[in-house]
């Protein structure tokens, strides 16, 4: 998504003008927003006062990242099929999240995931593995999202040069610590709801009339998409099928995908900010509706921009299949759709960034200074806030500086990177905490810390970051894992890691696990939890 040169005929200062004005309005939502943000409940989980057809809005918006966006829409333009094969692992993974992980989170946690991996275990090393994981996730997806939004609000205002780009990416992370600092969850939540009725709404907009441009008739637009790009483009195996090697890296893609979204921990955390478990459980399913919807808008985006604009103006353009989108936008309604589309593109970098950002610091500040530095005993309250905040601080800078040293890199790896490590080390650890009675302190530490280290270490030996020219490091060769994601090998054992180091230990407490199988599935005790 790191581009060198502006879209032609676009308008660099209607551009700006739509940035400042989504930029304005929401930092009015967040300012009224902070009125209420001053326990912890109201800076961490937005004190409860969400409704689940609200708080699915938000996820909506936490989830739909630029990536979901730009690159899914890029990705059916030049792969047809399997592009949409993204849409559809993204989609499917919201069912592991509802089944099993959404409403036994709420009834379980308090803030973070460390609450429920700590429920029943010793506090403190789980509790620092839990901040650790979770930090890892949200750095490896900051990264991505600031250099996204550093190329594309660059590309959209001519910004050609180095300086320039890290100027753009510097104002996007200093808006997004103002939505942290500010508004704490509940201002983060309202950024997250406007942007998901902006994309969603735009999405459908240019949907309909892409297919107005074809009779609303989808058998021409996929015609006219096969005759762009030739009929390959309508079967399956274009990109993934070309050897056993390709096929076997998809499944590993997509086992990530899949898996990864359930051990999220930004996504997660969303499940606390309603008032009770059946709101959660309704949050996810007007995720689920919202999530889906949006997906089938991306197959017409994404076959509207093979069909408009072509495979070879697309890989031609800086950013490449990135561009595709706004290509189409372009295509079809001039600069001001073309602006009004980059704006809601911008919107979705800064709602996801801000969601990732007070989840890290939440993390920190609760699990890492609360429970494992303070051993649970916070006399002021407002102090954890306050470390909270601070640790907000911190983490925004450095965001900002690894965005402006990922700048001009491999944005996806990171984005697979981050999916993998939530696959590899949180869920695992999560469906174990949840419904295996034997699982300890040694089985969570080593499920978490294992799956992290293998997930990691393989990324950094495989093709996506050396070997070729589409690498991070297309200059160096170290490339000894032949699979780009890690996810077929680095789940499984993280869960045999998990199996392992219960087995291997004495610790075992099934008085606890009965009560945490009771609060999980009936709710019992949790309310009276999330009071104090």
């Amino acid at each position: 998504m790191i581009l060198a040169q502006s879209v032609e005929g676009s308008s660099p200062a209607l551009n700006i003008s739509i940035f400042g004005a989504f930029v304005v309005i929401t930092l009015v939502v967040v300012f009224r927003a902070s009125k209420n943000s001053r326990t912890a409940a109201d800076y961490y989980a937005a004190g409860r006062a969400f409704t689940g057809p609200q708080n699915g809005v938000a996820i909506s918006g936490d989830y739909l990242s630029a990536a979901s966006f730009l690159g899914i829409a890029g990705a059916i333009a030049v792969n047809g099929y399997d592009g949409f094969l993204y849409s559809i692992g993204f989609l499917v993974a919201w069912l592991v999240a509802l089944l099993l992980v959404a409403e036994l989170l709420r009834n379980t946690g308090k803030y973070t995931m460390g609450d429920v991996l700590a429920f029943r275990m010793r506090q403190r090393p789980v509790r620092a593995a839990a901040a650790v994981s979770t930090l890892a996730v949200s750095f490896f997806y900051l990264l991505a999202q600031m250099a996204g939004a550093g190329g594309l609000v660059a590309l959209l205002l001519g910004i050609t040069n180095k300086a320039g780009q890290a100027a753009v990416i510097a104002v996007v992370g200093v808006i997004m610590i103002v939505y942290v600092l500010v508004g704490g969850m509940k201002g983060t939540t309202w950024v997250q709801i406007i942007k998901a009725a902006l994309l969603i709404v735009g999405a459908a907009a240019i949907t309909v009339w892409v297919l107005a441009r074809f009779g609303f008739n989808l058998s021409s637009l996929l015609g006219g998409a096969a005759q762009q790009s030739g009929p390959a483009v309508l079967d399956p195996g274009k990109q993934y099928g070309k050897t056993g090697l390709t096929q076997l890296d998809f499944v590993s893609l997509a086992l990530a995908l899949v898996l990864g979204t359930a051990g999220l921990p930004h996504i997660l955390m969303r499940f606390y900010t309603v008032p009770t478990a059946k709101e959660a459980r309704r949050s996810v399913v007007w995720a689920i509706w919202l999530i889906g919807i949006f997906y089938l808008f991306t197959l017409v985006l994404g076959y509207g921009a093979g069909a408009l604009v072509g495979p070879t103006a697309i890989n031609a353009a800086p950013g490449k299949v990135n561009s595709a989108a706004p290509l189409l936008a372009q295509a079809l309604g001039g600069p001001v759709l073309l602006g009004f589309i980059a704006a809601v593109a911008f919107a979705t970098i800064l709602a996801v960034v801000a969601g990732l950002t007070i989840t890290a610091s939440a993390s920190f500040a609760h699990d890492v200074y609360a429970n494992v530095i303070k051993k649970g005993e916070v006399d002021d309250k407002d102090q954890e806030v306050r470390v909270a905040r601070i640790t907000a601080l911190v983490i925004g800078a450095v965001a900002i500086a690894g965005g402006i040293v990922a700048n001009g890199q491999n944005i996806a790896f990171l984005v697979a990177l981050a999916f993998a490590v939530a696959a590899s080390a949180n869920l695992p650890t999560i469906l174990y905490s949840l419904f295996w009675k034997r699982f300890n302190t040694s089985g969570a530490l080593w499920s978490i810390y294992g799956g992290l280290t293998v997930c990691v270490v393989l990324i950094v030996f495989s093709p996506a970051v050396s070997g070729n020219a589409s690498a991070m490091f297309p200059g160096a060769d170290f490339d000894l894992f032949p699979l780009s994601n890690p996810g077929i090998v680095s789940i499984p054992v993280s869960f045999l890691l998990g199996w392992l180091g219960t087995v291997l230990s004495k610790e075992r407490d099934d008085a606890k696990y009965a009560e945490m199988e009771v609060r999980a599935l009936t709710g019992v005790g949790a309310e009276k939890a999330v009071q104090h």
